[in-house]
């Protein structure tokens, strides 16, 4: 099955000639955006509670997917966090992770409809007004046919603390790249037998589950010049191990663990370098 999807897939770049641009946009680090040497620290859909893992959650932690939500993650210290798109009846780009909402099908849905008093969706052109000047974004497409509208919301407000288009679907990142062959795009996996696909994909950034996660993938990663993020790390001991591995960016439910963990602070108040980076 993933030799067939994996040749389809590989066979539409071929005729599209959608292939690795020679010139991929530029890497965007830690140092780039903070002066702080390793990887991106991003928040997952902003942040979401913890308390599962058995820790409370570090306050109380906004709806994920809002813009409260990815402010309050700026304020516990990330780079910038990742959000899911979905698209709308109407042709909105909500930031939404679920395919229904309150029972609702969010693509046979239009915007206004999905809001209420209590939830309020934003829409990626909200988030790239907010955010645009002050943090990483990565914009997780959960659907196709938004590549279009996507690309063109990114030309009128342009982040300038770098960003990503991510998706898990192939067919997506093709038509992105075939709209915008100069938007850096993300293979999103959690399966291993389709990771094997982010080495015919015209993508930059390879992001797989973090249980998939090996000292050797993120080698293999760097060898082909692209970079390697991973999600959703939880764990202080798992965040060590990455960041000794050379991770690239690194997406968690909880920023200020994430922070606390990867750039502790110095005695003067200042970044201090990770544990996993001693001096």
């Amino acid at each position: 099955m993933i030799q067939e999807f994996t040749g389809r897939v590989v066979e539409e770049l071929r005729r599209a000639s959608a292939v690795r641009p020679a010139a991929a946009p530029a890497q965007v680090s830690a140092a780039t955006l903070s002066g702080y040497e390793g990887p991106l620290l991003l928040g997952h859909r902003g942040a979401r509670p913890t308390r599962r893992l058995g820790r409370p959650s570090n306050g109380v932690v906004p709806p994920e997917n809002t813009l409260p939500c990815l402010e309050y993650a700026l304020s516990h210290g990330v780079d910038g966090f990742e959000f899911d798109v979905r698209l709308t009846s109407d042709d909105r780009l909500v930031l939404c992770h679920d395919a229904r909402i309150g029972g609702r099908n969010v693509s046979k849905s239009t915007h206004a409809s999905l809001c209420s008093r209590q939830n309020r969706f934003p829409c990626l052109e909200e988030a790239l007004t907010a955010f645009a000047a002050r943090a990483y974004l990565n914009i997780e497409v959960k659907v196709g046919g938004a590549e279009e509208a996507i690309a063109r919301a990114l030309r009128e407000c342009p982040p300038k603390r770098g960003f990503l288009v991510s998706s898990f679907l192939p067919d997506v990142l093709v038509r992105l790249h075939q709209n915008d062959s100069s938007l850096p795009l993300g293979y999103v996996c959690d399966h291993a037998a389709n990771l094997p696909l982010w080495r015919e994909l015209p993508i930059q950034v390879v992001l797989p589950h973090y249980k998939l996660m090996t000292k050797e993938l993120v080698d293999d990663v760097h060898r082909h010049g692209l970079q390697v993020f991973t999600w959703t790390v939880n764990r202080e001991a798992d965040m060590l191990q990455l960041c000794e591995w050379g991770i690239d960016g690194v997406i968690s439910d909880d920023p200020g663990l994430l922070c606390r963990t990867l750039r502790p602070l110095d005695s003067s108040g200042k970044k201090a370098k990770s544990a996993a980076h001693p001096s």
